[in-house]
């Protein structure tokens, strides 16, 4: 049996060490032999303890390399603890038989290797025919790769180096055992690769080809680079995880980012949960160079598992940045009651309209920087006009404006608005009256020095103004103008007030049905109230949306889509009532008040404050109402503008009496403002020989 020098060398040691170990104790109780020996046993059973606690594997090997010097220490304390040399001559067999252990075990030659494995009879090694040196080709060649790499290698040019094109390094991924990422160069120097492809690659590696990317290798230091070297990451493992348990960034990269999806080029930032609103919000980004972001919101709503007439899901662009929001239930199907807090404009003018659909207030001005703030409601029949209506007038009166609402119709919500105004009052001969002393106000007020004793443009900020600001509201404005007598001259007075009352404190709110020019609503009137101040457009029709925004000079690529015609989820199973031939539950349609708020150049979806008309509404006005000054009445007085404005037309207001032609025409009209209507007679009576031959000239036709 062949025996290694160490342990040839370890037998010797024990046989040399056994008789001094037997006879030290005996003949020199004292020695410092002694003393080695029991100091290498504690030594011993120290190596023994923490062979014992330690958590690594070779427990039992460690308790054997250090059992020699423990079965020393205690031979020799045996040895001296025995009268002589024992009964039997007992120290010299205990260190023989230690020796003999020591002789066929061997702890230390043959434990101290962690993977060594003792054998009594070891085979003797065989000797192994010389391995050739290998051969190195252009696919193998000799630059010192890892292991991984040569057998990417041996793998790739076994299937006919795919491209003509050769491994230059492989790199596995980190915990997936299929994917690696590859390194190419065309195998012929100064050759571009182009007969690479995602199928041939697919095809070497047994692979999908969804699995299979090429990119582009830029030139690095140390490296070259173009189109004769490629990089394949081929990734099996990951999409397969990518597939069954996506991250939220894969997931918006394959299903919302990706070419032809919802929002094409986007990019995941983050995904922010709001508990408390029941939100989810999604942030991401497209590229600058991409331009402002497309968004398909029907394609969105499908991947985002909803149906967009659901009013769940609203998209915000903000440049090259897109929020969108998922809420867990439409919160324009919720009710937000208005509020005497929401109500009262703050320093800037502004106060709480509503909310927008992503959850934000929404809110309008009782004045801009250009002055007194115009007002445009649009809505149908029961699309929540009055309700609005009511809102603004109630910020004018807790602002500490004066307000005054003509109708065209009675109405009990505009009635008990009228309880909280300066004036109100019912007919379109009601409306010209109250235009009229709007008119003449702009007027009187453009003459009233302030305190400095100068006369200014009316602006809230600025200390020392003799008069309060005005609001007159017209309900069903275009029915009223449409007046055969009294419609022209309403439709002209109210575009002098839109032009010109802002200077003077002096607000135009009108409220219909439409704001289209062919139902007699002009352009010129249209565009100054659109210029001074923030439209609500509520619940139109689907087929009047373009239109409508049209006319409010709203790009067509900015147009919104249609409100959908509830925004109640639709109850499932309806597939088993149409079995068991039951009729469909009603239809909640819950879309009073939503609509458009027109602040910028893209509308947003709002749901406006719910002002309890059932319940009263004193509790949202100032106890007090604003009323004109003396010195305005007064005046209005003087121009016979200023009486009860239910009572019949007055003789002469509206121009000259029937059998009145011959008289006095060079007197001055009563009444001092505009007179007639253009669907009558003229408003202008002639009042030079001139004008009352271009008349006749006219009326005769020469």
């Amino acid at each position: 049996m062949s025996v290694s020098r160490s342990a040839a060398l370890e037998r010797a040691l024990y046989t040399l060490a056994a008789p001094v170990l037997a006879a030290a104790p005996n003949f020199y109780p004292d020695s410092p032999v002694n003393t080695v020996v029991q100091l290498a046993g504690a030594a011993g059973v120290g190596g023994w303890v923490l062979a014992a606690k330690s958590d690594e594997p070779g427990t039992g090997r460690k308790i054997l390399r250090w059992s020699p010097l423990v079965l020393a220490a205690a031979v020799d304390v045996a040895a001296r603890n025995t009268p002589g040399w024992g009964p039997y001559c007992l120290d010299a067999l205990l260190a023989a038989g230690w020796a003999a252990a020591g002789w066929l075990v061997m702890p230390f030659s043959r434990h101290t290797r962690r993977r060594h494995r003792p054998a009594l009879a070891a085979p003797a090694p065989q000797l192994q025919p010389a391995v050739p040196e290998p051969e190195f080709s252009p696919a193998q060649p000799n630059d010192g790769a890892d292991h991984f790499t040569r057998q990417v290698r041996r793998l790739w040019e076994t299937r006919g180096m795919p491209g003509r094109t050769i491994v230059v390094k492989a790199t596995p991924h980190e915990g997936m055992p299929h994917d690696l990422t590859l390194l190419l160069r065309a195998s012929e120097a100064g050759r571009a690769i182009s007969g690479l492809n995602e199928e041939d690659v697919a095809a070497a590696f047994g692979v999908d080809v969804t699995d299979v990317t090429i990119r582009e290798v830029a030139r690095q230091y140390g490296r070259e680079g173009g189109p004769g070297w490629k990089e394949v990451d081929v990734t099996p493992d990951a999409n397969e995880r990518r597939r069954k348990a996506p991250t939220t960034a894969e997931w918006w990269a394959d299903r919302i980012g990706a070419a032809g999806g919802p929002v094409p080029g986007s990019q995941f930032v983050r995904k922010v949960r709001d508990e408390g609103r029941k939100v989810t919000h999604y942030i991401a980004q497209v590229p600058d160079e991409m331009g402002e972001p497309r968004v398909n919101q029907h394609a969105l709503a499908a991947v985002l598992k909803t149906k967009y007439d659901e009013g769940r899901l609203f998209v915000t662009v903000d440049g090259s940045q897109i929020l969108v929001s998922l809420w867990d239930t439409s919160p324009l199907a919720q009710v937000f009651p208005a509020t005497r807090e929401l109500l009262t404009p703050d320093e800037d003018g502004r106060w709480v309209t509503g909310y927008l659909g992503n959850g934000q207030p929404a809110r309008n001005r009782v004045y801009t920087d250009r002055g007194a703030a115009h007002g445009l409601f649009v809505a149908p029949s029961g699309g929540g006009k009055t309700q609005l209506m009511g809102l603004h007038v109630a910020a004018d009166a807790l602002f500490g404006a004066v307000v005054m609402l003509a109708t065209e119709a009675p109405d009990e919500k505009t009635a008990a608005l009228g309880r909280h105004t300066a004036r109100y009052g019912v007919g379109p001969l009601y409306m010209v009256r109250l235009l009229r002393v709007l008119v003449a106000l702009m007027e009187i007020r453009g003459e009233m020095p302030w305190e400095d004793g100068q006369v200014h443009e009316w602006d809230p900020t600025r200390a020392g103004c003799p008069y309060r600001m005005l609001s007159a509201y017209l309900d069903e404005f275009l029915s009223a103008a449409r007046d055969e007598r009294y419609g022209a001259e309403i439709m002209e007075l109210a575009e002098t007030v839109s032009v010109k009352g802002r200077k003077y404190g002096v607000g135009l709110k009108v409220a219909g049905q439409s704001i289209y020019v062919q139902d007699g609503f002009t352009q010129l009137l249209c565009e100054n109230l659109r210029e001074n101040c923030i439209p609500v457009v509520l619940k139109v029709a689907p087929k009047k949306v373009g239109d409508m925004f049209k006319a409010l000079g709203i790009a067509p690529e900015n147009a919104p889509d249609p409100l959908p015609r509830s925004f109640s989820p639709e109850e499932k199973g309806r597939i088993e009532r149409i079995m068991r031939g039951e009729p469909e539950p009603p239809s909640n349609s819950n879309t009073g008040g939503a609509g458009w708020i027109v602040e910028g150049k893209h509308p947003e979806v709002l749901r406006t404050l719910f002002m309890d008309f059932k319940d009263g509404i004193d509790g949202y006005f100032p106890d007090t109402v604003a009323t004109l000054t003396d010195y305005e009445i007064a005046e209005l007085e003087k121009r016979d503008l200023w009486f009860d404005w239910t009572e019949p037309p007055r003789p002469g207001e509206f121009g000259p009496e029937p059998g009145d032609e011959d008289g006095d025409h060079d007197a001055p009209k009563k009444g001092g403002g505009p007179r007639g209507s253009k669907s009558g007679a003229r408003r202008d009576a002639a009042t030079t020989p001139r004008q009352a031959l271009e008349a006749i000239k006219k009326l005769s036709g020469v």
